[in-house]
């Protein structure tokens, strides 16, 4: 998506200190994403939040819950708002929203799951950095991940590709995943 510049996996909304995977407690599984608001609107991916799943469904877990997290009041106001546009024409919105306290970074093989997957554009991608965590706040290894997952046209994947740093056979690679 035009306008983000990193993502990240990990655990928010519980009181545990160090939560982990195996160790959650009453965390959340989540994500974290940085955006340039002058280019995506925090209301566009509002709009987008709610659409990609059923806000209208109970949890089944705390682990797998849908939630939004919000760091501020700003952004509590915005997410009430999109949640009643949603509740007026779906009914119900079951979808929690909660301060997100802390947020714990998920462990490294969680990170960038999709790219991982491809053994050969992690290790592409993993060379261009110093450590993981410089590999993890990347954007375009974010871009990458959203293009493996089927997120990124083919269009818009070919326009900007070219800044990622990939080799010919890399950018190949990673062009066959794009819709």
């Amino acid at each position: 998506m035009t306008g983000v510049w990193c993502t990240r996996v990990g655990y928010a909304g519980g009181t545990l200190k160090n939560p982990t995977y195996h160790r959650l407690g009453d965390h959340t599984e989540s994500f974290q994403v940085d955006f340039d608001p002058a280019v995506l609107s925090y209301d566009a991916l509002l709009k987008l939040f709610f659409e990609s799943h059923n806000p209208c469904a109970e949890a089944w877990s705390r682990q797998y819950m849908s939630a939004l997290f919000f760091h501020s009041d700003a952004q509590k106001k915005a997410a009430e708002a999109a949640r009643e546009r949603v509740a007026e024409k779906r009914g119900p919105v079951k979808t929690p929203l909660l301060p997100v306290g802390t947020f714990t970074l998920a462990e490294d093989y969680h990170q960038k799951y999709e790219l991982r997957g491809d053994k050969e554009l992690a290790r592409e991608f993993g060379a261009m950095f110093a450590s993981d965590a410089d590999f993890v706040r990347s954007t375009a290894v974010a871009r990458a991940n959203a293009a493996i997952a089927g997120y990124v046209p083919r269009e818009r994947l070919r326009n900007e590709i070219e800044r990622y740093g990939l080799s010919e056979e890399g950018r190949r690679r990673l062009l066959a995943y794009a819709k």
